[in-house]
């Protein structure tokens, strides 16, 4: 899609409207349609700033750098931080300009103007226009931090505590048998961690080795006629690490960019971009996963496991032992595993530390998501699975590149649906499909 160059500035160096535009559409299928305009009496010229919500927009081009101060466009008042940092365009390579990370300021660490689970704070919120403030220096301290702890594993901690690992080396577990294909894997995130630094995520659990924190692979791989299972890794068929696109740490959120290949032997078929948006938290913690899948010189199709659907992102929990978790869905707390369902998201919650806390996390599906919402499989025991394609097999073509994106809302407590809900719909408002963003 076209678009007419315009100026970045509206009005002053000291105030620009942040906007909704055809000007900024360097990813439209990754995240909203957003800039800064001289029209801002139009239709267009308005964005809903769910409170409470952190999000990204594409910029268009380099003449914003750094962290500044949001407001309200109508009455100046402090609505959160913003924060250039580095994202996706619509095939996972990263923007040439960057993405502005904007930070609501209940996020940001002041005190929230409505309670936190308050629908009139989230989904019920009016549209708002907000402006750039002035620039603000960087904290003297990080506020994330990137740290190899190996030459396999790349740990996030903010403010010194926790967060998550990325395995992109090899990790081989000793216990599981020698000439077990699932003894060793690579390319997944584990552990993921809770808001007060508990485990959530399981890896080479006895029930179900191949299952490994959070994940994205599929038990139908078919390649050139032959097929292959990346899920429990039968055949020649490997996900491996090929390089850094992005590692940043910023005052507003946590940035990974990876490219993984899927490799037959020493040939890659298919080119794996995952991105990790991890912004700073406050009450809850938001991580938007944006993973892009291109096939190189071939098709690849791949579909889920029949009566079930699961193949595609998966997050594997690890309750304590002897607990009965809640895993609860828009119509409610699921008594029951779930099969072949559609839905716009899922929640997991238990205890899984020590005390009597509980704790869990939701994944959440954009509203941009192919054939949204896809079916899953959630089990009581641990796995939450979001299956796409589902049972019906989808060809990837040779060149084109495939899109999912989610978000992981991490929590305390045990929320209710209704509260979930409210979270999601807030986050469908600074998500968008790719037909409105055309």
């Amino acid at each position: 899609m076209k678009t007419a160059s315009r100026s970045l500035w509206n009005g002053s160096l000291q105030s620009p409207v942040l906007l909704i535009t055809s000007a900024l559409i360097a990813s439209v299928a990754v995240m909203p349609k957003f800039g800064f305009s001289e029209d801002s009496a139009s239709e267009s010229g308005t964005i809903r700033a769910a409170a409470r919500i952190p999000f990204s927009v594409a910029l268009a081009d380099s003449e914003i750098s750094g962290v500044r101060e949001v407001l309200a466009a109508e009455d100046g008042c402090p609505w959160g931080l913003a924060e250039v940092l580095p994202g996706p365009d619509a095939e996972g390579r990263p923007l040439p300009f960057g993405r502005l990370i904007l930070l609501p300021r209940q996020v940001a660490g002041e005190e929230p103007t409505a309670p936190a689970d308050s629908a009139e704070s989230a989904a019920g919120e009016e549209t708002t226009v907000l402006r750039l403030g002035k620039p603000i220096s960087r904290p003297a301290h990080a506020t994330f931090e990137w740290h190899e702890t190996s030459d396999t594993t790349l740990q996030l901690a903010e403010e010194n505590r926790p967060v998550l690992a990325y395995n992109f080396g090899v990790i081989t577990r000793d216990d599981v048998p020698e000439n077990d294909p699932r003894r060793s894997r690579s390319c997944y995130v584990h552990p993921l961690h809770g808001l007060d630094g508990e485990v959530l995520t399981d890896d080479f659990p006895k029930d179900h080795y191949h299952h490994h924190g959070v994940f994205w692979t599929w038990p139908h791989v078919v390649i050139d006629g032959q097929e292959y299972s990346l899920w429990e890794d039968k055949g020649s068929l490997r996900q491996r690490f090929v390089r850094w696109l992005c590692r940043e740490e910023g005052a507003t959120a946590a940035v990974l960019g990876v490219e993984n290949g899927w490799f037959l032997g020493d040939t890659q078929v298919l080119t794996e971009r995952v991105w990790w948006t991890v912004y700073r938290s406050g009450d809850s913690r938001h991580i938007d996963v944006d993973l892009f899948f291109t096939p190189l010189d071939r098709d690849v199709t791949l579909w889920g496991a029949e009566g079930k659907s699961y193949g595609g992102l998966t997050v594997r929990f690890r309750p304590l032992p002897g607990e009965r978790p809640r895993i609860t869905v828009a119509d409610g707390l699921t008594a029951d595993d779930l099969y072949e369902t559609p839905l716009t998201w899922a929640d997991f919650s238990s205890r899984f530390g020590e005390g009597e806390a509980w704790s869990g996390a939701a994944i959440f599906i954009s509203p941009s998501h192919p054939d949204y919402p896809p079916t899953w499989l959630t089990r009581h025991y641990g796995p939450l699975c979001v299956g796409w394609p589902g049972i019906r097999s989808q060809t990837l073509a040779a060149g084109k590149s495939v899109h999912l994106p989610y978000r992981l809302w991490i929590h305390r407590d045990c929320p209710s649906a209704e509260n979930i809900e409210t979270v999601y719909r807030a986050y469908c408002k600074v998500s968008t499909t790719a037909a409105a963003a055309e």
